[in-house]
């Protein structure tokens, strides 16, 4: 199988959707790569690097489009590249398609096959391939929260950890999944006083049980998150529906009953965004200010650590892209029911009824389309 791999052309997305081990591991089985020219260099993998591995370097994405039999990439197909897919070719990877009518619409027109990476999963019920991802940008939600809570940046003024005399930010996380449970670790590691809410008292139990003296946990009502968000200096969205748009958790009525300069970290804006007032936006500007509360709402936020991402990233997605190249899209599907679960897209029919619920769109099964 020809594998392509195009530069990512997503504002400030420096990811990569193949690393040059990657390419090495999926030559050795026999299949070509083809790598657009400086794809790499975001994440600091540089063209020689491809090219030891055994990948073939090409000067544009158009070509990439045109030979390869499978695209992988990071995020999903912008709006140019959507024109370039072809019926018949695989693409994989983020797709985030509930939220996202215009992105679902086109993929549908292109004819090909779309397996996503954050609906694929595991025998224990997990998203192996969301999962390093949720681990990166759960730890960078604090970060960037504390920084957003700075003066200059339009915040409160806190410090997350106080100082002597001083007591510290409060932190409330919405969800105590991966992304929940690394933020509230990297938070209550830098001082701050931290609460995850969840509705899964198995999930509380295991955090209390694990995490307890690092942080707080209680049950998730909307009286609860009401009375939380009111007192918090920063709240960090955490939930997630598979596949599914995220659920408005803080409306913008709440924000006046915020501290002025409190800060929203929406790590599901991919999904949508979990505050009625979330939208996405960039690295490059990445804050914006609604009735007095800052909004951080970047929808690829471990492109900031672009390095430790793709490598992340690579590793989980590696063993599955092989899977697809050496037995083609059906045939590893139909043995992987998990690997079926990513399918959202084939042949101009949507596969994914989350997906079909939040857009008003039909839906046929996966285990038919395989058939």
């Amino acid at each position: 199988m020809k594998i392509g791999c195009p530069k990512e052309i997503k504002s400030q997305e420096f990811r990569v959707g193949m690393t040059p081990n990657a390419a090495r591991e999926a030559v050795a089985h026999g299949h070509e790569v083809l790598i657009e020219t400086q794809a790499g260099a975001g994440s600091g993998f540089d063209d020689a690097a491809y090219v030891d591995a055994g990948a073939e370097i090409v000067q544009t994405a158009e070509e990439v489009f045109a030979r390869a039999d499978m695209i992988v990439k990071v995020k999903e197909p912008q709006a140019g590249e959507r024109k370039m897919l072809r019926e018949g070719q695989v693409l994989f990877t983020y797709l985030h398609l509930a939220p996202d009518p215009e992105q679902t619409h086109d993929l549908l027109a292109s004819g090909a096959t779309c397996i996503a990476y954050e609906t694929v999963t595991d025998d224990r019920g997990g998203l192996p391939l969301l999962a390093p991802m949720s681990e990166v940008a759960g730890r960078l939600a604090p970060q960037v929260g504390a920084w957003t809570l700075q003066k200059a940046n339009g915040g409160r003024g806190v410090l997350m950890g106080g100082v002597p005399g001083v007591g510290p930010a409060r932190v409330i996380v919405i969800g105590g999944g991966v992304v929940g449970t690394h933020a509230a670790r990297i938070a209550a590691g830098m001082g701050a006083d931290v609460t995850v809410l969840d509705r899964s008292l198995p999930r509380l139990r295991y955090l209390d049980d694990v995490f307890g003296g690092q942080f707080k946990n209680q049950y998730s009502t909307a009286g609860a998150t009401a009375e939380l968000v009111a007192q918090a200096d920063m709240v960090i969205g955490a939930v997630l529906i598979p596949g599914a748009a995220a659920p408005k958790l803080v409306s913008r009525a709440q924000l006046s009953e915020m501290k002025p300069g409190a800060a929203l970290v929406d790590v599901a804006i991919d999904q949508g965004g979990c505050f009625e007032t979330s939208k996405p936006t960039t690295h490059a500007d990445p804050i914006y200010e609604v009735d007095g509360i800052m909004h951080y709402c970047v929808a690829n936020m471990p492109g900031a650590v672009a390095r430790t991402s793709t490598i992340a990233l690579g590793n989980a997605t590696l063993p599955f892209l092989l899977n697809l190249a050496d037995k083609g899209w059906k045939q590893a599907c139909a043995e992987d029911p998990h690997l079926l679960n990513g399918l959202n897209v084939h042949a101009g029919q949507l596969t994914y009824y989350a997906v079909g619920r939040a857009l008003g769109i039909d839906v046929v099964s996966p285990s038919l389309v395989i058939k």
